[in-house]
């Protein structure tokens, strides 16, 4: 899972937010409003509060530079203000403070982003000389507060100062994944990605001020050397600390290194990670010896850090033994598949059991029970890890670190702690998306009928699951594929999402995924777009206050807003002319092409590709030359910036590589070309359009059971945006214009991909509405039926309607992208009476402008569905 849907979980039980979306119940800290002298301002900027003082004589504040950080606890933070603000504004200093206690919690919990964990304050020098006087001087004034060490900084002596080099302006660029970053210049005045990891950094074009020379040889000093054994690979890296696989130098034994930060990782408790480094290593000595409980050795101090040692348990967490072996995503799979996985699920279920036996036997209540937790070794043994929330069963209340999918309800305390945890282990292990339980607990009655209908699982381990997790009956939720009840199943979504509006709010309109607060509450992704269109694509209506709402917002859009198609401001024009705003959609677009849209990367979701081909639709509706001749020179960027030939990218997608697919990867500009190969005629741009959909296939691989999935090495990806039913949809308009077998090979082998019973996540973008958007678009009418009916896998009540969970399955989403906009969407695809479609994703084929390209002498075509 991605820990940093964690942070955004803290301000809402129902949808991902951010602290500050609350004001008045979260106060500010007393600081913050404390009154400024003459000249000075205060402005918000997200959950900072910025103080920038009166202009004066003297060097201006440079767009970047060495920039100093002070952290603070909880404890001390108001104290830590005070003495900064002092500071500060008696020297005409520019800086910025988190505006809360709350946010402050939010930057030092354990799943807290590690590269801006422990940040307080920010303050801006304007030169070297001046970082220099205020670290010596700031840094006596503060000397011995205690503090979290924040990673991406050196730290200034041994109190709470660290100094770092990036950027004091926001400005961005593309970054070496395709994806839009924050940025600073290099040497030659060049924007290039401001790297903002958890590890100190100096770009090579910047040197090192003689006065932090010190700090970085005492950084530098700390190692490894000191203790007895070696560190060999990196398991986990929390904000907590590390869990790395080492040696113990004096025996050979491999270990497993547990690392605390002090005054970091800090959970629900107010505990930080040494006190939870101490518990559970006098945990694990008080459990010795129960089978499926790991031996315990040392427990140390390295430089300020916490550790223990304990013996390393060779295996596969169960969450990849249960992946590698899981039968219901496999199409392949017989019954006697179904009933050897039952039995091996079932053997690690009873041994976990075994082990928190045991364990209570001991009085201890275990309070982390989740897939990750419990290792599975190749001979089919059992043993559970992390016991830092362990503790005496007098003393055992609902735990301040958890997993939610296995999370027991408010109020559990003692052995009921664990017992909760294992019921939900029952159903994980057939139906590993107990994260929804959380958001509705009677949805465990219904996933005791999905897995009953699919395993043969005894009905006793079913029943016992359910009642202690859902005792009281309540209807599981269904969808039909029934076009007659479809206008009372569009308005149980479209009840739910209206439901959840907050036109009061300036930052978003729909609750929706945590990237609404990186790249803005308004596009089609995750924004306000999307979910307008959503509604009024499928006949769900219009809403005057909430398109109002877009419409002040696209008029003046804020600083910074992206250009893109699905992340910015061309899908707003997009929806604005769908809804009858013409004159606002233009004046959006010539926004846009005021910008320096032509240094953006290819791809569709944000670049090059997504605007071609909205200039292509807004000169069509207008006849506008200069809209269609923009259009061709994103064509022709995009022609030149996929690279001359299939092997001009990686073999694999993702992470440290550009991704693949549709709304990431080449498959996108793909679409871009072969549209403008229908305007212009133009068969150059065909050829490159194959060039680049080789791209995403280079990148692809056939699963044994004859599936194509994107390859992002450590898994294989079947979803829209960055999976292989994405370029399955440009592959489909491929050979609609011109015969390929390899290409028509490839999409028979997607066309299984989509397939499969099982999806983990329900969205549009990464889940299971994505796969019925593709089948709707392959005329695969005998497969949909199976996908709709899936949908209610997911689907939970929300204020008399009907939502889905967004990415991590963690919080409601109502957004395009993860959530309950792109589900209606999906669905209206099939069931609604009118054609509905993604923005600028309906077929063109049929339609094309120029004469289409003669087919090749092999005979290939589309591939019908099922070949």
């Amino acid at each position: 899972m991605d820990d940093r849907y964690e942070a955004f979980c803290l301000a809402s039980p129902v949808f991902y937010d951010v602290l500050h979306s609350d004001e008045a119940a979260r106060p500010t800290f007393p600081t913050a409003d404390e009154p400024l002298p003459a000249g000075w301002r205060r402005r918000t900027q997200d959950d900072w509060i910025v103080f920038i003082p009166p202009r004066r004589d003297g060097p201006a504040l440079p767009a970047q530079g060495w920039k100093i950080h002070v952290s603070a606890t909880l404890d001390n933070a108001e104290r830590v203000l005070t003495v900064v603000r002092g500071y500060c504004i008696g020297r005409g200093i520019e800086f910025k403070f988190l505006r809360s206690p709350a946010a402050l919690l939010a930057r030092v919990s354990k799943y807290a982003p590690r590269g801006f964990s422990g940040k307080l304050v920010t303050i801006y020098p304007v030169d070297d000389g001046a970082c220099e006087s205020i670290l010596t001087e700031l840094g006596e004034l503060l000397d011995g507060e205690p503090n979290p060490y924040i990673l991406s900084d050196l730290r200034w002596g041994a109190g709470p100062l660290f100094v770092r080099y990036g950027a004091f302006a926001s400005r961005h660029c593309v970054g070496p994944n395709g994806q839009v970053v924050p940025a600073i210049a290099d040497g030659d005045g060049v924007l290039v990605p401001d790297r903002r990891g958890p590890t100190f950094y100096v770009p090579p074009w910047v040197s090192l001020p003689d006065f932090l020379a010190p700090a970085l040889a005492a950084r530098n000093a700390v190692s490894v050397t000191g203790m007895p054994y070696t560190v060999d690979r990196v398991l986990h890296f929390s904000n907590g600390g590390g869990i790395y696989v080492g040696t113990d130098t004096r025996t050979g034994a491999r270990v497993v290194l547990k690392e605390g930060r002090p005054h970091a990782g800090i959970d629900a408790r107010g505990d930080d990670a040494v006190t939870r480094v101490e518990r559970e290593y006098a945990t694990l000595r008080h459990l010795a010896g129960i089978p499926g409980i790991p031996a315990v050795y040392d427990l140390f101090w390295l430089g300020e850090h916490r550790f223990f040692a304990m013996e390393h348990v060779d295996g596969l967490p169960l969450s990849r033994a249960l992946a590698a072996r899981y039968p219901l995503t496999d199409l392949t799979a017989t019954p006697d598949a179904f009933a050897g996985y039952t039995d091996w699920a079932l053997g690690v279920y009873r041994q976990v059991e075994a082990a928190i036996e045991a364990m209570h036997g001991r009085g201890v209540v275990y309070g982390d029970m989740h897939l990750f937790n419990v290792m599975v070794r190749e001979d089919g043994t059992a043993a559970l890890l992390d016991f830092e929330v362990a503790a005496p069963v007098g003393q055992a209340t609902r735990p301040g670190l958890g997993n939610q999918g296995f999370s027991a309800p408010r109020g559990t305390t003692g052995f009921d702690i664990d017992r909760y945890g294992l019921a939900c282990l029952r159903l994980a292990l057939f139906l590993p998306i107990t994260n929804v339980l959380w958001l509705h607990r009677p949805k465990a009655r219904h996933y005791a009928e999905i897995i009953a209908g699919h395993f043969p699982v005894p009905a006793e381990h079913l029943t016992r699951a359910v009642e202690v997790i859902a005792p009281r009956p309540e209807p599981s939720p269904t969808i039909e594929p029934d076009t007659e009840a479809w206008p009372q199943l569009r308005d149980k979504l479209a009840t739910a999402i209206l439901a959840s509006a907050t036109p009061e709010r300036d930052d978003r309109l729909f609750p929706g995924d945590i990237q609404q607060f990186a790249i803005g509450g308004l596009g089609l992704t995750c924004g306000a777009a999307g979910v307008l269109y959503a509604l009024h694509a499928t006949g769900a209506g219009r809403h005057e206050r909430l398109e109002q709402w877009l419409l002040d917002r696209a008029r003046h859009p804020a600083p910074g807003t992206r250009p893109g198609l699905y992340d910015g401001l061309h899908g707003v024009a997009y929806v604005l002319d769908e809804l009858g705003h013409r004159q606002l959609a233009l004046d959006t677009v010539d926004i846009c092409l005021r910008e320096d849209w032509t240094s953006l990367g290819p791809d569709l979701h944000g670049g090059l590709a997504g605007i071609g081909l909205n200039l292509l639709r807004f000169a069509d509706h207008t006849g506008e030359p200069s809209l269609r001749l923009a259009a061709h020179r994103a064509a022709e960027l995009v022609a030149e910036r996929i690279g001359p030939d299939e092997e001009s990218v990686p073999p694999l997608s993702g992470r440290d590589n550009p991704y693949a697919g549709l709304m990431r990867g080449s498959s996108g500009a793909a679409l871009l070309l072969m549209r403008a190969y229908d305007d212009t005629g133009d068969a150059a741009y065909l050829d490159r359009a194959a060039v680049a959909l080789g791209q995403d296939l280079r990148r692809s691989v056939v699963r044994g059971n004859g599936t194509m999935e994107v390859n992002e090495g450590w898994r294989t990806m079947p979803y829209l945006e960055v999976g292989s039913v994405g370029v399955g949809l440009a592959l489909h308009e491929y050979l609609a214009r011109r015969a390929d077998d390899r290409f028509a090979d490839a999409l028979r082998a997607i066309d299984r991909t989509a397939q499969s019973p099982m999806y983990a996540l329900p969205g549009l973008f990464s889940g299971r509405a994505g796969i019925l958007l593709y089948l709707a678009a392959r005329g695969a009418d005998t497969l949909m039926a199976k996908q709709i009916r899936g949908l209610a896998w997911h689907a939970v009540p929300y204020e008399g309607g009907l939502a889905f969970p967004g990415t991590a399955l963690l919080r409601l989403s109502m957004d395009l992208g993860t959530g309950t906009a792109g589900v209606l969407l999906a669905l209206g695809a099939v069931l609604h009476d009118g054609p509905v479609h993604l923005p600028l994703l309906a077929s063109s084929t049929g339609r094309p402008t120029a004469a289409p390209q003669s087919p090749a002498p092999t005979g290939a075509g589309p591939a019908p569905l099922g070949q």
